[in-house]
């Protein structure tokens, strides 16, 4: 890298390290405080997308981002601008999503004034960033820019925060860029220790009937390869998270699909019955588990992570591994020796047949079946983005997803209105393959007018909206655990989605019986347009299976 010396604005530094990170989209809502960076932006050549709330911005970026494997990047102006990223912001964190946010601010003499449109946003996005910073001298600006996408992508992913003072980023700079980065007290562990990593190879040698669970730190990693290559050595059942899903194809025999709240019949049985229990890049968290005392209550664990403070932090480990799974995986298999569970296996065969995975009574038309056929007809070859409810919870069951960075959701914040910005940042990320967005008559709504970007954008994304006028997962807790009373959860006043796409310029189809699926469908995946498909569905649809509070994996509620 060039090291620059001349003078230049701070508006123009941070173009400059664009360039060198590579940026090639920037999602944001320009204001005020923010226009030094619009100004600059606008001679590059950085694609900028428009959204029409600032919330999408990082969504937008965080779909980008998951499905590119690079860093997202966003901009938003002061004060409210700033607060309306606040929710994208904790989603990406909590899926430990690499996006670098740049706010604008009011000028540094006037932050503590309670100047127009001042907001503290460093005090407020502390707890749900990785890092972020205030920069009150432009000779930091360099520096600072160059640690933020650092931070971002390297050890744990996840957002960080740069906020702006507009006359730092019109002041002159004479800084350089760093070329390298070192931060004292910021060292991820990428190598495993060689003590710990025997150790594990003895456990699955001595273990009857060994488990691996993957998650989403196997994605970021991009050790997919390489678990494949240890499940097929071991010959030992796969289990996935949520944001797991795709990192080990669901079409291999190996296969027990996502485990947990609503995970399979299978999948929940084998964590109950497992002697050990491997998790690779998991966080172990309360929609996985269950209840603490009932979860794994046979196994061992051996929890691998990049991140040390998730190790022990949910339940006890048996065997803690620090490090970037990729290379810790690198260096197990050449200790582990092939192997057969052909007991464990028959096992495992045995449960998928006795707990399938079923629907129970419904409507006519069935989401799952839907979903199913869904993905019969891409191949399991497209990208699914969902957002958050009974319908998160179908397409992840469903669909079955056989290559990684194909399935896009909010998992651990739970954000309604996630699904149609990310869907614009993978339909941006990724050109040779179809998005569909998976959502529901709720979620929509809350980021609907999004639809005016993916038509601006020229994206041919396709919406499978499932309608039932209500929010129906609110609903199946309160037909289970608050006496049938529904209490807020009907929607009288929806509008007409066909409709309201056809006013954004985009294809508005429309399924109300079964015979309607295939041939909407197909009409769906062969033309080159923005389209939605409103699917008419019952509201007494379930998800299932479901445990419930204080229930162990292997006690679920089923269909009758």
């Amino acid at each position: 890298m060039v090291q620059q010396s001349k003078e230049r604005t701070g508006s123009q530094v941070l173009m400059e390290v664009f360039q060198n990170e590579g940026v090639e989209i920037v999602f944001g809502y320009p204001g005020g405080a923010v226009l030094p960076l619009y100004h600059e932006l606008a001679k590059t050549d950085i694609k900028h997308v428009l959204v029409r709330h600032e919330q999408s911005a990082v969504h937008a970026a965080s779909g980008y981002a998951r499905i590119s494997g690079k860093t997202g990047v966003c901009f938003a102006t002061s004060g409210p601008g700033a607060t309306n990223l606040v929710t994208g912001i904790a989603t990406a964190y909590m899926d430990s999503v690499p996006v670098v946010i740049f706010t604008g601010q009011v000028p540094t003499f006037m932050v503590g004034s309670d100047a127009f449109q001042e907001t503290d946003i460093t005090g407020i996005t502390i707890p749900i960033t990785k890092h972020n910073y205030l920069v009150n001298n432009v000779e930091e600006l360099p520096r600072i820019a160059k640690e933020a996408f650092y931070i971002a992508k390297t050890g744990r992913p996840g957002p960080v925060l740069v906020d702006i003072p507009k006359d730092v980023a019109l002041a002159p700079c004479k800084a350089p860029i760093p070329e390298k980065i070192e931060l004292r007290g910021y060292k991820p562990t990428y190598k495993g220790h060689p003590g710990q990593v025997r150790a594990l190879a003895k456990l699955i040698k001595e273990a009857e009937r060994p488990l691996l669970f993957v998650g989403g730190g196997v994605v970021a990693s991009g050790a997919e390869d390489l678990v494949f290559e240890l499940a097929e050595k071991i010959q030992v059942p796969v289990a996935t998270s949520l944001t797991g899903l795709g990192a080990f194809p669901e079409n291999h025999p190996l296969s027990v699909g996502m485990v947990g709240l609503h995970g399979k019949p299978c999948a929940n049985h084998a964590f109950t019955e497992c002697d050990l229990l491997i998790g690779l890049g998991v966080r172990f968290d309360d929609r996985v588990t269950g209840a603490i005392e009932k979860f794994a209550p046979q196994a061992k664990i051996a929890h691998l992570d990049i991140d040390p403070a998730e190790i022990g932090k949910n339940l006890r480990v048996d065997l803690p591994l620090v490090g970037d799974i990729s290379s810790v995986l690198k260096e197990l298999l050449p200790l582990v020796e092939t192997s057969r569970h052909d007991a464990w296996l028959k096992r495992i065969k045995e449960l998928r047949n006795k707990y399938p995975l079923t629907y129970g009574p419904g409507g006519e038309v069935r989401p799952q079946w839907v979903i199913e056929r869904l993905g019969e007809m891409t191949r399991g070859q497209a990208i699914i983005t969902t957002d958050v409810g009974q319908h998160q919870m179908w397409a992840a069951l469903f669909y079955g997803y056989t290559k990684s960075r194909t399935y896009i959701s909010s998992c651990g914040l739970g954000t309604m209105g996630y699904g149609l910005p990310a869907a614009i940042g993978a339909g941006l990320a990724s050109k040779d393959m179809q998005v569909w967005l998976i959502t529901g008559d709720g979620s929509f709504q809350m980021n609907m007018p999004e639809l005016a970007t993916a038509m601006e954008q020229g994206l041919p994304l396709k919406i499978l909206l499932f309608n039932n006028q209500s929010l129906a997962m609110v609903r199946q807790l309160q037909h289970f655990y608050y006496e049938k009373q529904y209490t807020a959860i009907e929607f009288t006043g929806n509008p007409d989605f066909v409709r309201l796409a056809e006013c954004y310029g985009a294809e508005g189809l429309r399924i109300t019986k079964k015979e309607d699926v295939l041939p909407v469908l197909s009409q769906a995946m062969k033309n080159n347009r923005l389209t939605l498909i409103e699917c008419l569905i019952s509201e007494e649809e379930m998800v299932y299976p479901m445990v419930p509070p204080g229930a162990g994996l292997n006690e679920m509620i089923m269909p009758d």
